[in-house]
Parts: structure tokens; C-alpha cells; sequence
């Protein structure tokens, strides 16, 4: 069973990042006509109204009242600093420098669950980041000729720094909370938060917007963004963080270039070479490494056992 639910999490985490790498050149298209407030907005309150519809739809539970105040505290770093940041550095800096730098984030959560769940920092898990990192940047690199959009912008590149910050502290602090409750249940209350959070900020920017005048292939997109760049990738990813580790969830962030890249060559963009097909190998080498190293759990039973 325990097998079942780690395959089950490793699926989920492909396919959130599968959808946030499609995300990153429909989101930029969504940019290009609205405030980076105004797309924050639209995420959050989207979301909210989604995992509370389907909320009556599963088995009500029941929160205690200190776990609302930490979910609130969750929804701050799990969504609010990390989306907001995110896409006020992607505004601001180019598509490659934000990608460059979400490759930090499996670093970043190493280093933060190894200060706050004392999960070592073993040979095979640094060699795994260190594998998987080169093969991501390989991949980002390799399309930069073909990347189109501003240039790389030093604020920019640090709102997305505080994004893979917070979403670290996010897989850590509150992985036991999260674990407690299912993940319609911890989401719903993850938006509701952030929303009531966002909306003060950016009443004005969605108040100045002419939604009759919204083209309908604009419509797609954000619901695109909404729906399963936001909805689904959220229930997906708080169901792995039931039973993946926070590093290897975040290894998982080596899959969106993968993505980006396809679709550069999808559209005629970039064309596929020898270069990215060993990146791709690097990538999920560097993740299947990481698997194999071992936990805080694993290596205490082993010492229980030889003393």
C-alpha cells in the first residue's frame, strides 16, 4: 500500500508540474493584458470558489481552531508570497531568468527541512539536486535563443527568489498540518485565506477591467490558469506532500523547462536536439536519485537496528 501511495505521488507531482509548465507561456499571454495583481486575483478567488464548491461534494471535516490559524499562516507562504512574488518577478524579468531561478527551489527546501525537520543532507540527495539542476538549466539554456519577452531584470529575479523561499518554508513548516486533513479541505481553506488577503491590494486593478470586452480565447486562458494551473495542480500537489518528502516534491519543479521546451518545439520555435534529450535524462535521473536516499525515519530505524 505504501508503494501504491508513493507511485500515487510521484504521478500527482508530474502532472501539477506538467500543468505549471504549460502555465508559464499562457500565463505570460494573460500578463500581456492584465496586471500582475489582476491574474493574482483571479487565481486565488478562482480557486477559493472551486475547492469550496467541491467541498460540499466530500466528507465534511472539521478543523480545530489552532489549525485554522496555521492554515492561514500556510496560505501567506504556500500561496499568497509564493504566487504574488512569482508573478511580479515573471513581469518584471525575462521567462529564462525566472526559470533559471526556480531551479533553486529543491535547494532552498533541502536546506530548510534540514534546519526545521532535521531531514539529513545526504551524499545521494545533493547529487540528485546537483544532477537534476544541470539538467534543468541544460533545457532552459539551450532555448534561450528562442525565448522571446523582456529582459532579465535583478528585482525581477529576487521577487522570484522570495517565491521559491516561501513555497520551501510552505513543504516543510506545515507538511504535518498538511498530512492531517485532505487536500480539498487544507486548499479551501489555503484560498479563502489568500484571497481575503489579495482582494484589499488589488480591488482597484480587477475594478478597472471591462470584462464584456474580454476576448473569448483570453477567457480559455485564464481559465486555463484558474482551473488547472491553480485548482487541480493545488489538490495534486497537497496529495503528494502526504506521502513524498518536501525535497523530491520540489525536484519536481525540474519537470516545467521539460515542458516549456516541448512546447517551444511544438510551435516552431526551437527544435529538439541531442542537447535537451540528455538534459531530459538528467533530470529524471536526478529526481530517481533522490528517491533512493534515505529519510530522518529510515536512517534512525537502521540505527535502532544496529546499534
Amino acid at each position: 500500500m505504501t508503494n501504491d501511495k508513493n507511485i500515487w505521488g510521484h504521478a500527482a507531482m508530474f502532472t501539477a508540474n506538467l500543468m505549471w509548465g504549460l502555465n508559464a507561456p499562457i500565463g505570460k499571454a494573460v500578463l500581456a493584458e492584465f496586471t500582475p495583481m489582476s491574474v493574482t486575483t483571479f487565481r486565488m478567488v478562482g480557486a477559493a470558489v472551486a475547492f469550496w464548491a467541491l467541498s460540499f461534494f466530500c466528507k465534511k471535516e472539521n478543523v480545530e481552531n489552532k489549525d485554522l490559524l496555521k492554515l492561514f499562516f500556510a496560505a501567506l507562504f504556500g500561496v499568497v508570497f509564493n504566487q504574488g512574488a512569482f508573478i511580479f518577478g515573471l513581469s518584471l524579468t525575462s521567462p529564462i531568468d525566472a526559470s533559471i531561478v526556480t531551479t533553486t527551489s529543491p535547494i532552498v527546501t533541502m536546506i530548510v527541512a534540514a534546519i526545521y525537520l532535521k531531514e539529513p543532507i545526504t551524499n545521494k540527495k545533493v547529487l540528485g539536486i546537483f544532477i537534476g539542476a544541470l539538467g534543468a538549466l541544460t533545457l532552459i539554456l539551450s532555448g534561450q535563443a528562442a525565448a522571446s519577452g523582456r529582459p532579465g531584470s535583478m528585482l525581477g529575479d529576487l521577487f522570484c527568489m522570495i517565491a521559491q523561499f516561501s513555497f520551501a518554508i510552505y513543504l516543510t513548516v506545515f507538511k504535518d498540518l498538511i498530512t492531517k486533513y485532505s487536500a480539498v479541505t487544507i486548499s479551501k481553506w489555503l484560498f479563502i485565506y489568500a484571497s481575503m488577503c489579495f482582494i484589499p491590494f488589488s480591488y482597484h486593478d480587477v475594478a478597472a477591467i471591462d470584462f464584456t470586452s474580454i476576448p473569448f480565447d483570453m477567457i480559455l486562458k485564464i481559465g486555463y490558469v484558474v482551473f488547472f494551473a491553480t485548482f487541480l495542480a493545488y489538490i495534486l500537489t497537497t496529495s503528494s506532500q502526504r506521502v513524498l518528502r518536501p525535497t523530491l516534491v520540489s525536484m519536481y519543479n525540474y519537470v516545467q523547462p521539460i515542458v516549456a521546451s516541448f512546447v517551444a518545439v511544438a510551435i516552431g520555435m526551437d527544435t529538439f536536439g541531442w542537447q535537451k534529450a540528455i538534459a531530459i535524462v538528467l533530470v529524471f535521473l536526478g529526481v530517481f536519485i533522490v528517491t533512493q536516499s534515505k529519510s530522518k525515519a529510515q536512517l534512525e530505524a537502521e540505527k535502532q537496528r544496529n546499534p
